[in-house]
Formats: structure tokens, C-alpha cells, sequence
């Protein structure tokens, strides 16, 4: 596909599809490593606090390269990221047994020591000014967005509270319907959409300049803030629901376009079951497998046996997706609403080992990006899902909050 390439508004003046592979793949790292690149959602704080890593104890070290986890310092310096969003992400379980503001506290208390620990690697950043900033000096920038609105509870004063603590988008639900709206994975319909309190929640936003981010809502929830917003929005980490039909927490591609004539943007989610509707049955089959095998040889997954055999038949039935399915993707935003309303929001750290063969990490977004310029997409095009999209929508959430 070449949407991008005629989306452009300047002539091309590289013809990065006649290059050899190698070839584009050099020009992609160097483009990743020349632009400011924004991912709209890496849960690396939860993956964090999970591991038993607090304030009062030694923290994963995040300055040197880890054994686990999708990301760290020098597999970010390879693949050229500068500002992943740092979810700071609550469990819908909090929403029933109460805790969430302390818990999305803590969190932030988290994000902010990352910074303070490794001072010469990584940076707070509230603003695209201070990601900007940030790069100029060679740090990594570390802005925050709130998965799940739970912790505003049900005082309006703790959007407010949030934006001073640092928090610049909120994911209005997440796996459940809470105060605010109904969920795109809970089919109660408990509002019907946003609540009375959402819809104040949702204005709250405006005014004070977090950016509402419609991932995980629920397609009625989604329309009513589309009626609402005084703002452009964003979708943090989702996917076009054309290639995982009956997927809700995808947007399908009235959505899509709805979100573009608000002149905002949609980053592309990497997840295996985000990407390809076949992913879920692929693994099945391959776990089913695997389990019937190790029955009738009566052999457990730690017998060298066994882990030759499964290590064999995986690589032979591979279930992963590839870089292309996300590359898909993008295509299919360009060819619906154009290249201006699509980013990356990888859910790096946040969607297990699902992740597409080719994007395994951090470091590997340049094999998009070469996959991108393969199909006729500009280096202009490149910048714009990097970060100039997203800038685009927070400058503009900003300028409104400042003469609000």
C-alpha cells in the first residue's frame, strides 16, 4: 500500500522503496534516532510495582539492560525512543475495594524516583516543550498518562489534583465500568455511556489540560465524549477493529474517522490480539499441542526432552503476528482519515508475550518503521507518527486549558 506517500505534503526526495532491505533499515534507525519518538502507553511502572519493587526498596534497574520486560535505557537509546508514557495503570479491582488514588500515587511516586535515581538518563516531562528540551540533552523523557479513571473517585477537585501530580492523559475506564463510564470489556452497560459525573469529569479535563484518552471505553462512552470534548482526544494504545471484528476495545472505522474530524489520533496497539483477529486460536492450538504432547510422553516442560520439542514446534508454528500486521494497521488509519491522526502506543511491558515477531521490545521500532518506508511512506510521514501528531493534539489541549 502507498496511502502515506500520497497523504504527503511534500515531494519525497529519498525513494526508500527501491533500496535493499539493509538499506531502508539503516535509513529507519536513523530516522528513529533523528526524531522525537512518542509511545502512548509502556506499563513499565506496574511492571515495576508487581516485581516487588517500591519506594522503600532496590528497584529494577532501568539504567542498565534487563533480563525481562519489553523495556529499559539501552534497548530505548537502540531503537530511538525518547518519550514513552508511563502508565500509570489501576487494576479495575480498586474500583470495589477502594485505594485507588493511593495506589495511582504510588506509582507516580515511582515514575518520579526512575528520574531522580538515574538523573544523567531519564527526565520528568509535563509538556511537549519539555520532551523537546529532554532530547536536547539526551534523556529519555518520562510523561505520564493514568490508565483508569478510578482514582478520581468521585471527587471532581482530584482532576485538578491529578494534573498537578503530573498526569497529562487519562484512560477514562479500564476492564470494568467505573464513575466515570462504561468499559469496552464489561457488558453491563451501567451508564449507557458516560455518567453525569463523566461528563463533568470530561469538561474537568478540558479545563485544566489532560488529554481524555477513549482506549478501553466502550463504543457509547467513546460518542458521548466525542459530543463533549471542547478539545481533540486520544486513543493511548488501541488498534483498528477492521482486522479483529467483535474486538470492542479496537475502533472500528466510524470511530476512527469520528476521532480524525476531531483532529485527533489513534496509537496504533502492538498486541498479538490487537493486531490479528486469529491470534488467540493460533496460540490455543499451539498451547492444546503442546499439553496432548507432554500427556503422551508423560514428560514435564522442564525435561530437556520437552523443552527441545516445544522450543522446535514453536518456531515451526509460530502464532506471533509480524511487524506488517502493525504496519496493516497504520495503513489502514492513512487510508481511512490520513497520515495525521495515527501514533504508536505499543502497550510495551502491558500485553505479554504477544507481542509481534519483530517488535519484541523497545529496540525494534525501526523494523516498522523500514517496513513503513517499504510501503512507500515518507520520512515526513515517519515524524508525523513518531511524535508530531501526538504534539499536535497536546499543544492543542494546552492552548485551551490556558484560556480556560
Amino acid at each position: 500500500m502507498m496511502f502515506a506517500c500520497q497523504q504527503s505534503d511534500v515531494q519525497q526526495d529519498t525513494d526508500y522503496q527501491s533500496m535493499s532491505d539493509e538499506e531502508r533499515l539503516e535509513a529507519a534507525r536513523s530516522m528513529a534516532q533523528e526524531f522525537i519518538m512518542v509511545d502512548g502507553h509502556v506499563d513499565l511502572p506496574y511492571r515495576m510495582k508487581v516485581g516487588g519493587f517500591t519506594l522503600q526498596r532496590e528497584m529494577l534497574d532501568v539504567s542498565e539492560r534487563t533480563d525481562g520486560g519489553n523495556f529499559d535505557y539501552p534497548r530505548a537509546k537502540e531503537g530511538g525512543l525518547d518519550a514513552p508514557f508511563m502508565s500509570i495503570y489501576i487494576p479495575a479491582s480498586y474500583q470495589e475495594r477502594g485505594g485507588a488514588k493511593a495506589f495511582a500515587d504510588s506509582l507516580i511516586l515511582m515514575t518520579e524516583r526512575i528520574a531522580d535515581t538515574w538523573p544523567d538518563k531519564y527526565a520528568m516531562a509535563y509538556s511537549p516543550s519539555d520532551i523537546e528540551s529532554n532530547f536536547e540533552k539526551g534523556l529519555i523523557s518520562l510523561p505520564m498518562g493514568m490508565e483508569n479513571g478510578a482514582p478520581i473517585e468521585d471527587k471532581l477537585e482530584n482532576v485538578a489534583y491529578f494534573h498537578e501530580r503530573g498526569i497529562r492523559y487519562v484512560t477514562l475506564t479500564h476492564g470494568k465500568d467505573n464513575l466515570i463510564g462504561d468499559s469496552s470489556y464489561d457488558d453491563t452497560k451501567t451508564h449507557g455511556g458516560l455518567s453525569e459525573f463523566g461528563k463533568e469529569v470530561v469538561k474537568e479535563m478540558n479545563r485544566v489540560g489532560i488529554m481524555v484518552d477513549i482506549s478501553h471505553v466502550s463504543d457509547d462512552t467513546f460518542y458521548d465524549v466525542m459530543e463533549l470534548t471542547s478539545v481533540p482526544v486520544i486513543a493511548s494504545h488501541s488498534s483498528a477493529r477492521k482486522f479483529t471484528p467483535g474486538f470492542e476495545r479496537n475502533m472500528d472505522d466510524d470511530m476512527i474517522k469520528k476521532l480524525a474530524e476531531n483532529d485527533g489520533v489513534i496509537m496504533i496497539n502492538f498486541g498479538g490480539s490487537f493486531i490479528d483477529g486469529d491470534y488467540q486460536q493460533k496460540t490455543g492450538e499451539v498451547r492444546e499441542h503442546i499439553v496432548n504432547w507432554l500427556a503422551e510422553n508423560e514428560l514435564s516442560r522442564n525435561d530437556p526432552e520437552a523443552q527441545k520439542y516445544i522450543s522446535e514446534y514453536s518456531a515451526k508454528h509460530n502464532p506471533f503476528p509480524d511487524v506488517q500486521k502493525v504496519a496493516d494497521h497504520i495503513d489502514h488509519v492513512v487510508s481511512l482519515v490520513g497520515i495525521n491522526h495515527v501514533g504508536l502506543g505499543s502497550d510495551f511491558d502491558g500485553v505479554g508475550d504477544s507481542l509481534p515477531t519483530g517488535l519484541k521490545d523497545v529496540s525494534m521500532y525501526p523494523n516498522l518503521f523500514a517496513e513503513l518506508l517499504k510501503r512507500g511512506y515518507s520520512k515526513e510521514d515517519i515524524e508525523k507518527i513518531c511524535s508530531t501528531n501526538v504534539f499536535r493534539v497536546w499543544r492543542a489541549v494546552e492552548d485551551f486549558a490556558s484560556k480556560s
